[in-house]
């Protein structure tokens, strides 16, 4: 069996499918082969999985970028996200996390929506790139809260952070792993995370949604099959998925990359991303997002 990756080596997304392709090796005796084909933000790899054979020999790792927000903010994909694939599971969430300066002089999201009120367009807000979570959650964060900060987008998340604690840009919001580190050094400050409430790996940060109401943005990761693979085969593949994720060595790795399993329904996870992109494009529209 084949699990493409359209991310790069060495990234939560690899690092997922190689986890649990390990696992659904042991449970049904099968090898499971991870494909790593990163390129044109998720594209290559996705439009590589659909014109798979739906013989269920072939899954991808879905995650955010190429199934919900580049089919929300853009036009022309190769492949329709929705019509291409059979969703199977989420396989785990990953809630994002607020960095700010040092010396910015801020410690809750009450302190910096009240500097970015009292100083509008001069806090710029770092990302990996147009369309990255960390774009969107701060586009977000303008939208609810009422501001106006200035995104700067770089080449990748250690770029961004690196011109967070020099003070180049003021803040990010970007995944755990790339916060967290340096936020326990003290290189950086932490002051919220931006899931809808207090994520269980990291219970000392409170949620941006107590400050600005209704705001969430998270990163995701499931798994999805070529369309048309028989309904026998993708209610295999589901159960086998479901048991891999509920294997406490799977939790613990899920969890070193600061992610909570989460597995549901197929149908659960098909209107989890449905209702993703109608709250992305809802965004881009407000926001004035394009990625064309």
């Amino acid at each position: 069996m084949r699990f493409i990756v359209a991310n790069g080596a060495g990234s939560s997304p690899d690092i997922f499918a190689r986890m649990l392709g390990n696992r659904l090796t042991e449970q049904i005796g099968q090898q499971v082969v991870v494909d790593v084909r990163p390129g044109a933000s998720g594209v290559l790899g996705t439009q590589l999985a659909k014109n798979a054979a739906p013989d269920g020999y072939t899954m991808v790792l879905a995650s955010q970028t190429p199934f919900t927000t580049l089919p929300a903010l853009t036009h022309d994909l190769p492949y329709d996200a929705e019509k291409d694939f059979v969703p199977l599971t989420r396989i785990a969430s990953v809630n994002n996390t607020v960095a700010v300066h040092n010396g910015l002089g801020v410690s809750t999201m009450s302190d910096l929506i009240k500097l970015a009120k009292a100083r509008p367009a001069q806090l710029n807000y770092g990302s990996a790139g147009y369309g990255t979570s960390g774009h969107l959650s701060g586009a977000l964060l303008n939208l609810l809260a009422g501001i106006d900060t200035v995104h700067v987008p770089y080449k990748g998340a250690a770029q961004t952070l690196t011109d967070v604690i020099a003070g180049q840009v003021q803040f990010m919001i970007s995944g755990p792993l790339v916060i967290m580190p340096h936020a326990k050094s003290g290189r950086v400050r932490a002051i919220a995370t931006t899931g809808r409430s207090v994520d269980p790996i990291f219970p000392e940060l409170p949620v941006v949604a107590d400050t600005v109401p209704g705001y969430e943005m998270t990163q995701w990761f499931g798994v999805a099959i070529p369309a048309k693979t028989p309904p026998a085969i993708i209610a295999t593949l589901h159960g086998a998925i479901v048991k891999a994720l509920s294997a406490p060595s799977v939790k613990d790795v899920l969890a070193s990359q600061g992610a909570t399993v989460q597995p549901e329904s197929s149908a659960q996870f098909e209107a989890f991303m449905k209702a993703d992109r109608l709250r992305l494009r809802k965004l881009g529209t407000q926001t004035n997002i394009r990625l064309n």
